[in-house]
């Protein structure tokens, strides 16, 4: 499922890896005359790096014209891609097995990487450069392990130095479904982290092939082939020409009884790489099938203290990058532990940021959504009970749905029934109450009765009065009300998560004695809410960096899709101010006079101590219930006085937007 944009782009690039692995392969058997193990090289190399694999065969190592494959290689910096190619098409596929060995155990990402140096340096030593190379370069396995070792060494250190921080800063970045094989992602970062470590690599290859240290780019042909080239070849020139060339070839064939490697710049050197084991250089001639030099025809150049000291700077770097990344990300963490989260962008995470609280900030997994809903669905709608024996029996159930907080904004929710908020349960003060709550989220939830006084194992908080509902199950929530009032209820397991992606709901209780109640020609309850959606996804919002929200909501929507209040002149109207929101106090206004504040907490105010006021500052978990009456006619708003949480995504529209409310008056 594509959840961000990178996941099109990834999409297309290995579309199009495919299609340039199948062009290499092809073209390899086909036309490139070089031996078996190269051709899979460049078609490994070519899967992992996509379009730029196929534009590193092209340049160089296809053969442009028949013929001509031992000049066209011969350039040194030809030879360093050909020895390059070879070690990366080893050490990455092993690298790339063990990543998603690792990930799938649930190893933590250092664990992994050393995984992942031993098996690329195992799988490129023992299988690509000595298994695969025994039948052209002689000798025994083990002499072949033995000669190999240092030059896989240098080049497994250079290569895993630039892979093991482009792995751990994406793996462990904000989106950490790379760490998932079962993403694009994943392989994205294995492909990026190939092309940086065939980068970093590429140098040390350059030199250990002019030091004779390893093989370059080679030529292998059949002798019919090479006899059929070799007579184009001559038909082009004159026939004196074409004799001196064919003289020349054989005579150096001849000279070379031992085959050799040749220097690419035609002069003798120490064992060069050549364009091939046993092929003919400088003329083009073409090398015969079996006649490869071995390690024995190499002729190393490099000294003991060059070795020594080029094998030590490997050494530093691979340190650097495999060491250097844990100053910045938590590496004991495993693709287990953080469930392919996405963080918000801008979120600061470090080394010491544990696994819990990316989980708890991270986004809203698209692949969750059971339900999408628009604006013709309406949170807090009341709940009917139904009788049980006596008691008020409800039924509540957490999913994951997608909400309409505007007409072209949804944000992905974490609801009950349905709904944000959820639904209003209206009682009497002396119900004896039941609430059955099924948890259908991907986390464990509990429900705690904001203010309430009841039974302790009824009060909701996970691992402390219950054990968390988890995901499937079901828990009873069964109590008497005893107070009535303006309260809520919201989750109380993993708060800063769950009540902040919608799970909470208002809950009234009308006084046992209809006398107590505070009249009013009309009743509004506003339920608060802030949200934080970035490209495209929806993450709980928090008061902190990355965290801070860009859309506000009343009842679950945004301004001007919010509800416009109807009255008339002289009416009065009862605002349920309820701080259902997790992370900022909200002043709320209401213009046109001032209001009479009733109620706070659920609790009623004796008269004589009610109060005018225009602006009362809710916080989270407070209640208000103030009174105001309609003293003339016109639209007269109720908003929160913080600019900022009046906009969408930081922008009016129609005058405002987020906490606002329309009170529209007719005389």
């Amino acid at each position: 499922m594509f959840v961000q944009p990178v996941d099109y782009f990834l999409a297309v690039w290995f579309v199009l890896a495919g299609l340039s692995t199948a062009y290499v392969a092809w073209d390899q058997f086909r036309n490139n005359p070089e031996p078996v193990v190269m051709k899979w090289g460049f078609i490994l190399v070519t899967l992992y790096m996509g379009p730029l694999g196929l534009l590193i065969y092209v340049l160089a190592d296809k053969e442009p014209r028949p013929g001509e494959h031992e000049a066209f290689t011969k350039p040194l910096w030809k030879q360093g891609v050909g020895s390059t190619i070879h070690c990366v098409a080893g050490d990455a596929t092993g690298i790339i097995l063990a990543a998603a060995i690792t990930a799938a155990l649930g190893l933590p990402m250092w664990i992994d990487l050393v995984v992942e140096y031993v098996a690329g340096f195992a799988f490129g030593l023992f299988i690509f450069q000595s298994l695969f190379m025994k039948s052209m370069m002689g000798g025994t396995y083990w002499e072949n392990v033995r000669k190999s070792f240092m030059p896989e060494f240098i080049s497994m250190n250079f290569m895993m130095a630039g892979m093991a921080p482009i792995m751990s800063f994406l793996m462990m970045g904000s989106d950490m479904r790379a760490m998932e094989p079962t993403e694009l992602l994943f392989w994205g970062v294995m492909s990026f982290g190939v092309i940086v470590g065939f980068v970093t690599a590429y140098p040390a290859n350059i030199w250990m092939v002019a030091r004779g240290l390893k093989h370059g780019l080679m030529t292998e042909r059949e002798p019919e082939l090479d006899k059929a080239r070799e007579g184009r070849r001559e038909h082009a020139h004159s026939g004196a020409k074409a004799g001196m060339v064919g003289q020349h070839a054989y005579a150096r064939l001849d000279e070379h009884a031992k085959p050799r490697h040749a220097n690419p710049g035609g002069n003798p050197g120490p064992g060069h790489h050549g364009s091939g084991h046993g092929s003919s250089h400088g003329d083009g001639g073409g090398g015969l099938r079996g006649s490869h030099g071995g390690h024995d025809g190499m002729e190393p150049d490099a000294t003991v203290p060059q070795l020594a000291a080029f094998g030590g700077v490997s050494v530093l770097a691979l340190a650097l990058g495999m060491i250097a990344p844990a100053n910045w990300v938590n590496l004991a963490l495993s693709a287990r532990d953080v469930g392919g989260a996405i963080m918000p962008p801008g979120m600061i995470m470090d080394r010491d940021t544990p696994a819990a609280a990316m989980l708890d900030m991270a986004a809203v997994h698209p692949r969750l959504i059971t339900a999408s809903h628009g604006l013709e669905v309406r949170g807090d709608r009341e709940l009917e009970a139904r009788m049980e024996n006596g008691v008020k029996v409800f039924d509540l159930e957490t999913s994951v749905i997608r909400w309409a907080i505007l007409p072209d904004v949804k944000v992905d929710a974490y609801a009950i029934n349905g709904q944000v908020p959820g639904p209003r349960l209206h009682i009497r003060q002396g119900d004896r109450v039941r609430i059955n709550v099924t948890n259908r989220l991907p986390e464990s939830t509990t429900i705690h009765w904001h203010g309430l006084i009841l039974p302790n194992e009824m009060d909701g908080p996970a691992e402390i009065t219950q054990e968390p509902i988890p995901p499937g199950g079901s828990y009873r929530y069964e109590f008497t009300a005893g107070q009535s009032g303006t309260y809520f209820y919201h989750s109380h397991d993993h708060v800063d998560r769950q009540q902040a992606l919608g799970l909470y709901g208002a809950l009234i209780i009308d006084p046992a004695n209809p006398q107590d109640e505070i009249a009013a020609d009309h009743d509004y309850v506003i339920q608060l809410q802030e949200w934080l959606m970035r490209e495209g996804l929806t993450f709980p919002s928090m008061p902190m960096d990355g965290g801070q929200p860009n859309y506000f909501t009343i009842n679950g929507r945004a301004y001007p899709s919010t509800d416009t209040i109807r009255m008339k002149v002289g009416e009065t109207l009862k605002v349920r101010f309820i701080g259902t929101n997790n992370g900022f106090i909200h002043p709320m206004h209401i213009h046109g006079g001032p209001f009479e504040v009733v109620a706070r907490d659920g609790e009623t105010i004796p008269a004589s101590a009610r109060f005018l006021a225009d602006t009362v500052n809710v916080g989270p978990g407070q209640r208000y219930d103030v009174v105001w009456q309609a003293r003339r006619p016109g639209k007269w708003l109720i908003h929160c006085h913080i600019g900022h949480h009046t906009t969408n995504n930081n922008v009016e529209e129609k005058g405002g937007g987020g906490l606002m409310v329309v009170i529209d008056v007719q005389p």
